[in-house]
Parts: structure tokens; sequence; C-alpha cells
């Protein structure tokens, strides 16, 4: 009797041994340092590094006059949907009613489209380097490893929805879908990185950031598609800044290693 107690109470300091182990081990590997950072504020100013361009499938419609006839851009070609511009509208639960006189302008980036007939149809919206007249998509760096994303989005009860892409370092584009906006006003929309979507490497350098890729809204095929506006604002990122460090970790610095072969 005596023997099977000093068995059980064996097992038992075993078990916790083992408990905390595996809990400091768990505890070291999971430090974090979350910080809130703005990927993309929408507010259209000249020193954002970014346009924003739209792409459509093939049933986008043409512009037209109030006459009917076709709108030509530039070039003479008939102008197509979506129009975007940046307008003096914002969601009041984020920046209120009242501005001050001398208080920087907020403004939002909308997106008008209109389609010929119903169904799956789609409008990307992608960033391009200012500095780059020929418009070539350009994917956004994300700091640290993202935990999620969150947007503001002005809908107008039409049933679409919006997907986010990001692209991992090795090459994978990845949709996640942000929200439905089949809703009346703004609304913060926020999706969940999940793990599955790898963000560090095994090997040095072990941190592996995601780039922004562009958003896609779809329409439905049970919804209208004639003179819909959407507005953005504020693309936000709750990201994990922390790293590790350890005994010659600026040796896995990519940049800092170029310039210390650059000077061999």
């Amino acid at each position: 009797m005596k023997h099977a107690s000093f068995k059980i109470i064996c097992l038992i300091l075993w078990a916790c041994i083992m408990s905390f182990s595996v809990y400091g081990q768990s505890y070291g590997q999971t430090t974090v340092a979350m910080e809130s950072r703005i990927l993309e504020s929408f507010n259209g100013d000249d020193d954002s590094p970014y346009i924003w361009r739209t792409q459509a499938s093939r049933f986008i419609s043409v512009v037209r006059n109030e006459s009917g006839e076709p709108v030509n851009d530039s070039n003479g070609n008939p102008q197509r949907f979506p129009l975007t511009s940046y307008v003096n509208a914002w969601p009041v639960a984020v920046f209120g009613y009242a501005r001050a006189p001398d208080a920087p302008p907020i403004r939002s980036l909308g997106l008008r489209g209109q389609f010929d007939r119903r169904g799956y149809n789609w409008i990307d919206l992608y960033p391009t380097l200012r500095s780059d007249d020929a418009g070539t998509p350009a994917e956004i760096p994300i700091p640290g490893r993202v935990h999620n994303f969150d947007m503001w989005v002005w809908g107008a009860n039409l049933r679409y929805y919006i997907e986010l892409y990001v692209r991992d370092y090795r090459g994978v584009v990845h949709a996640l879908r942000l929200g439905d906006i089949g809703y009346a006003g703004w609304r913060n929309l926020r999706v969940t990185v999940p793990g599955n979507i790898t963000q560090s490497r095994r090997t040095l350098p072990s941190y592996a950031g995601l780039t922004f890729v562009k958003f896609r809204i779809w329409t439905q095929p049970v919804e209208r598609v004639d003179n819909f506006y959407i507005y953005f604002k504020q693309l936000k990122i709750l990201t994990d800044m922390f790293e590790t460090l350890f005994d010659g970790n600026d040796l896995a610095d990519p940049e800092h290693v170029d310039r210390l072969w650059a000077s061999e």
C-alpha cells in the first residue's frame, strides 16, 4: 500500500515538473510585442508613396454622360468603370463630427462601379508606386508577423463581399475574406491571419514577412450591379514586432550582410 502511494506521489511530481518545463518552453516561444499600425490611410496625401488603381472583370460598364453617349478618356477610348476619387467623408466613430478650421483634411477613397449584367463580377483595388508612371502593381511590405487586418468600409446594403490578398515569402498568394458589406453606412471589417500562412523560417534569417497585394470586391448573382458606391478608410494591422536576439543576430540581417560583403 505504501509502495503504491509512493508511486502515485512520484507520478504527480513528475507530471508537475513536465508541465512546468513545457510551460517554460511555450512561454519562451510565444513572447510577443503587439503593435497597431496604419498600413494605408486612404487619405490621398501627396506624400503617400502609393496611388490606388483598379481592374475589373469582363462585364464592366462604359461610362456615359447625361445624354447616354460614351465618355472618352485622354487617349480617345471609351472610359470604363470603376471610377475612384478621394472624398471629404469619414467614419464618425473614428474621427468624430467636428473638425477644427486649421485641422488637416480627412478624406476617404471612394469607388464607383457598374456592370452590364449580374453575376460573380469583381473589381480589384491595388497599390502602385507614385513614382511609377506605368502603374505597375507594387505590393506593400507588412512589418512584423501580422495577426489581423482591419479596415473601415462604407456599404450601401448591397450583398457584396471583400477579399484581401497577401503574399508569403515563398511567393504563394493567399485570399482572406475581409467581410460582407451588406449593411448601411460605415463598419469596421476585420480578418485574422490563419496560422497556416507562414511568416517565419526554420533557418536564418527566420523573419519572413508578408506583403499586401490587393483587395477584391465580389458581387453576388442575386444583387444588382448598377451604379454602386463603396468607400474605404484606414487599413490597419495588429502585428507582432518581437524578434529573439542572440549572439550574432546582426549576421541574420540581409542588409547588414550585404554591407559586410560589399566592403570585401
